[in-house]
C-alpha cells in the first residue's frame, strides 16, 4: 500500500486552492489544437466530488446559452493548468444533482460569508 501510495505522491499537483461542492471555480485547462496549445477557461459550479488522491475529480456544470454543460476535470491532471476559487458556496449535500432540474435563478447556491 505504501508504495502506490509514494508512487503517486510525485503526480499529485501541491499547490490546489481549497475547494468544496457549491463553490463556484474556473478551471483553466491546456487545449491542444494541432500542431498548437493554448489556454481555455471553464467557469462553473461544483456539483460533485468524488474518489480521492491522484484519483481525484470534480464534476463542474455551467449555463451558457440556456444549455446546462457539464465537465469532469480530473484534478491532479497535467493538462490542467490551475483551479480558481471565484465564490464559496452554502449548501449541505455532498451532490447536489438537483441543480439539474433549476433553471434560472433557482439554480443558483448561496454565497458563503
Amino acid at each position: 500500500m505504501d508504495l502506490i501510495k509514494t508512487l503517486t505522491e510525485q503526480y499529485m499537483k501541491p499547490e490546489l486552492p481549497e475547494m468544496n461542492v457549491g463553490d463556484t471555480v474556473r478551471v483553466t485547462l491546456r487545449v491542444k489544437e494541432g500542431n498548437r496549445e493554448r489556454n481555455q477557461a471553464f467557469d462553473g459550479t461544483i456539483i460533485a466530488k468524488k474518489h480521492g488522491g491522484i484519483n481525484e475529480t470534480i464534476t463542474v456544470r455551467r449555463i451558457s446559452y440556456n444549455v446546462g454543460c457539464e465537465k469532469v476535470f480530473p484534478v491532479h491532471s497535467p493538462s490542467i493548468v490551475s483551479v480558481e476559487t471565484l465564490r464559496r458556496g452554502k449548501v449541505r449535500r455532498a451532490k447536489l444533482y438537483y441543480l439539474r432540474d433549476r433553471v434560472g435563478k433557482k439554480a443558483k447556491v448561496k454565497e458563503r460569508i
